[in-house]
């Protein structure tokens, strides 16, 4: 592992190295955040994909973000992580200039792509992850072919984002032995999510809920959101010692959310509580925190 960043948050110190690991320390029983250090950053709602499950409902005719104007990149500390999204990102007309911002202030950009997209901007994907203008790479699992398979493992930072209720056990199976990594995601019953939602998705939900462990054991790394921690319920695999030490603390806690689409932020993005944008990150997050 090498270092990438290491910095003062409130009562505690993080480190991050270049394959994401984050080690947090203090000397107090708990750990204050003055300020995020993880934000989910919404950058378009345009999409060629019409998912039908896609729970920010972006379509082909969906607006960009105004990302080279907006005055919260510069009250952003250096080694924050963006988890930057769409939408298809790779759509913006902005996104080289703007991940060269990020670059220059030392802001850790991560970014998710959908599968189809991932494939089809190979010479795009290869020029930002080998200018260093992305750290971290999620693609949104469509279905499993050996020809995904080859191309993700090409990029050792690459994570399979996979939402929960959508990819069957079976296509699980296919991807096992990889040396890959995944993120399961949470069903999101909003927009387009919540009209997609059935009892076919229930029974996936439940085949990954009672097959968890062999999941777990089929790839390098298996990680899961906040929402899917709750919806597999985890906390059942693991000892109060094993988890106090993993956990990486509740929506709001070390980070926030943010669309720079309708300017507006929230706790998370499937919150219905949203607030228009401030100046400063600082004081977005002050808010969050309250929630």
């Amino acid at each position: 592992m090498r270092l990438l960043g290491e910095y003062q948050n409130g009562n505690y110190t993080v480190k991050i190295y270049n394959d994401g690991t984050k080690i947090r320390e203090t000397n107090d029983d708990v750990f204050v955040a003055s300020f995020p250090e993880c934000i989910d950053l919404k950058i378009t709602n345009n999409c060629d994909m019409g998912c039908p499950y896609c729970h920010e409902d972006s379509k082909l005719d969906g607006k960009h973000g105004d990302i080279l104007n907006t005055k919260i990149i510069d009250t952003i500390r250096p080694f924050t992580e963006l988890a930057i999204g769409g939408g298809n990102p790779l759509s913006h007309p902005d996104l080289i200039l703007f991940l060269k911002t990020l670059k220059s202030k030392n802001i850790i950009a991560n970014m998710t792509v959908n599968q189809n997209h991932f494939v089809s901007h190979q010479d795009l994907i290869r020029y930002l992850v080998k200018n260093d203008l992305i750290k971290g790479l999620g693609v949104s699992l469509v279905e499993v072919n050996n020809e995904f398979i080859n191309t993700i493992t090409q990029y050792p930072n690459a994570v399979i984002h996979i939402i929960n209720g959508i990819t069957t056990l079976n296509d699980f199976k296919k991807l096992y032995n990889h040396n890959l990594k995944i993120l399961i995601l949470g069903y999101k019953e909003i927009r387009r999510g919540k009209e997609y939602y059935s009892s076919k998705v229930e029974v996936t939900k439940n085949n990954i809920y009672k097959n968890i462990n062999e999941i777990i054991n089929g790839f390098k790394v298996t990680s899961f959101d906040n929402l899917a921690i709750k919806q597999l319920n985890l906390k059942r695999l693991f000892s109060e010692k094993t988890w106090d030490k993993f956990y990486m603390g509740d929506d709001g806690q070390f980070t926030m959310y943010i669309d720079l689409v309708e300017q507006e932020f929230a706790l998370s993005s499937t919150s219905t509580q949203r607030f228009k944008l401030m100046d400063s990150v600082v004081d977005m997050f002050k808010v969050v925190k309250s929630l």
